[in-house]
């Protein structure tokens, strides 16, 4: 397995059709030809069931349904990227903090619910085969650390969860019996969270190749937690890691003038210092620098070259009028009130006018 030097890029297409434009040292460019300048070698991109009302009203974030993940595949094949196809089952975001089975799965047992996953899991790489758009790895599900496919998956029902994720998995080994699989959980500095969630998993569960972890410093630990749990995960189930979702900001400047939003219909983190003071390094430009060369040296430090590297999240989801967390659409699925802002613009590694940042460089040479 290659060392992934990787970016998420799912909201590509819609900044880009909202009118964001990303420049290299003045000079504007395709977004990945830049980050492909850069060393980056492989894109994650999420894939949403139907991420669309009963109207047909997009939810937004990049309203990643089958043929926008096709599509944004398809461009990074043509820049010699791999693909890392991140399965949320859900018609929009899977988090720890929400499974939503999608509506047309509702109502589903748990036996309906694995045949679901099976047959929607299948489908998805013949459809992206069929496209010349196949994933080179691929996610069962989305930080699924309190479970999927909420309330029958969710922890602590670890027979059903374990019957949902393995369902997926059959299914990817009925396609392809060699594509690396990856569990992904949130909180990469919590070992004991992981421990108890893989051992669990391990007594029922299907094989799979590689643990997936989230990291954002101001909600999951010290670097030195993180180094702590990949070391022990490392040797302790003897699977490859991916640092999945990763980032820091570059800046506490507010966004507001690019994203046209009245302030009740926004929430940047920018505005949001009480996040800072977990930081290990400043939200500056150096800062960022700074923390992507930690990051690769908690990778470094893993035994046995057990990391295979990571996945940055969101570089290219700068602030642009029309491309937010979610739409007015989305909210009564996820039933949340908004706001529907970016909340992320200030986490990038291009600034608020689409420049690519010195944070690149850093991943360019380490």
């Amino acid at each position: 397995m290659k060392f992934y030097k990787g970016m998420d890029v799912s909201t590509l297409l819609e900044v880009e059709k909202c009118g964001g434009r990303f420049y290299d040292r003045g000079e504007e460019k395709d977004a990945l030809d830049i980050l492909q300048s850069y060393g980056v070698n492989a894109v994650r991109l999420r894939l949403w069931n139907d991420p669309y009302s009963e109207q047909g009203e997009p939810y937004g974030a990049g309203t990643n349904d089958l043929p926008t993940t096709i599509a944004l595949a398809k461009r990074a094949r043509a820049h010699k990227m791999d693909v890392l196809l991140d399965l949320h089952y859900s018609d929009f975001w899977a988090d720890p903090g929400k499974q939503r089975v999608p509506k047309a799965w509702r109502g589903m047992d748990a036996a309906q619910l694995a045949d679901a996953v099976y047959s929607y899991t299948r489908d998805v790489l013949f459809a992206m085969r069929e496209a010349d758009a196949y994933p080179d790895l691929i996610q069962i599900g989305n930080e699924l650390t309190n479970g999927m496919l909420w309330p029958l998956g969710k922890m602590p029902n670890y027979d059903n969860l374990a019957r949902f994720i393995s369902a997926g998995i059959s299914a990817v080994r009925a396609v392809d019996a060699d594509m690396p699989v990856m569990i992904h959980l949130d909180n990469g500095g919590n070992n004991a969270m992981y421990r108890d969630w893989f051992d669990h998993y391990m007594e029922r569960g299907e094989d799979f190749q590689i643990i997936g972890l989230s990291y954002y410093p101001f909600w999951h630990g010290s670097l030195a937690d993180l180094q702590n749990n990949m070391n022990d995960l490392a040797a302790r189930y003897g699977k490859e890691l991916v640092i999945a979702e990763v980032s820091m900001g570059y800046t506490m400047d507010d966004y507001a003038e690019y994203e046209k939003l009245a302030p009740d219909k926004r929430k940047g983190y920018a505005t949001r210092p009480e996040l800072t003071e977990k930081l290990p390094f400043p939200m500056t430009r150096q800062g960022q620098c700074d923390f992507m060369k930690a990051v690769f040296e908690v990778m470094k430090g893993v035994p046995d070259n057990k990391c295979r590297g990571f996945f940055y999240w969101e570089p290219a989801w700068i602030p642009v009028p029309g491309s937010g967390w979610a739409s007015e659409a989305a909210l009564p699925y996820i039933e949340e009130k908004g706001p529907g802002g970016n909340e992320w613009a200030n986490q990038a590694l291009f600034d608020y006018d689409g420049n690519a940042l010195p944070a690149l460089a850093v991943i360019r040479d380490s």
